[in-house]
């Protein structure tokens, strides 16, 4: 699906690039939840804090109600998901943002630290996959 991931792709980095130039902030979703839910106190405006994140899911459905659903592929653990969420929110807080926020907007803003945290993802990510191959827990 090259297509739906190219425009997928650009249509982040227009919502990122308007963030920045529109409101001089990052659009990284762990800082947005933090600021809409009220565990951070700066950032967003609260107000675009809260539409951004109520926008992912009701952008998703809209994407999904006009070309159908994504076939997605989870592991049948509710368990396991619930833990993977904890330590991915506990990552976001420690690393000072997440994926979206490090790699798409930092790295283009070519911020060393988002450079290096990106490294940190990516190499963390490989390792993982690969670790899961090797105990025979991912297909």
């Amino acid at each position: 699906m090259p297509l739906q991931g190219l425009i997928g792709g650009a249509m982040i980095g227009l919502a990122s690039a308007l963030m920045l130039l529109g409101l001089g902030r990052i659009a990284g979703v762990s800082g947005m939840a933090a600021r809409a839910s009220g565990l951070a106190a700066d950032g967003a405006p609260w107000s675009w804090a809260m539409a951004f994140v109520v926008g992912l899911p009701l952008g998703a459905a809209l994407i999904a109600a006009i070309v159908g659903p994504v076939e997605t592929h989870l592991p049948g653990s509710p368990a396991i998901l619930a833990v993977g969420g904890l330590v991915v929110g506990f990552g976001t807080r420690l690393g000072n943002g997440c994926t979206s926020g490090h790699g798409v907007c930092g790295v283009s803003r070519r911020s060393l630290r988002s450079i290096v945290a990106t490294a940190v993802f990516m190499i963390a990510g490989i390792a993982t996959v690969a670790l899961m191959h090797l105990l025979g827990v991912a297909a």
